[in-house]
């Protein structure tokens, strides 16, 4: 597995290979981590790439642990750094 890459076991116990977006650190939630990312090779209905985030705590033993986003309020921040970003790259 690369570094930019990390495998999602979904509520069914399926394994999803996902690219790493970006990874940004929160301190409005008690300092938390996120990590942005897109299943591997899946796409939604209209064929756009799937996009979801997580909360994260960095583990030295184990790489860390996902944790998952647990407030509107989360989402919202979560949307508006993923936003500010797609905006920056489509001004270069």
């Amino acid at each position: 597995m690369e570094e930019n890459q990390i495998t999602i076991v979904d509520e069914k116990g399926n394994e999803h290979l996902c690219e790493i977006i970006f990874t940004f650190d929160a301190e409005k939630f008690g300092k938390k981590s996120y990590v942005v990312f897109s299943p591997i090779g899946e796409v939604d209905e209209d064929g756009d790439q799937i996009y979801d985030a997580m909360a994260y705590e960095q583990n030295e033993e184990e790489g860390g642990s996902l944790l998952p986003i647990e407030s509107e309020e989360e989402w919202e921040m979560v949307q508006e750094m993923f936003n500010t970003l797609a905006d920056e790259q489509e001004a270069e």
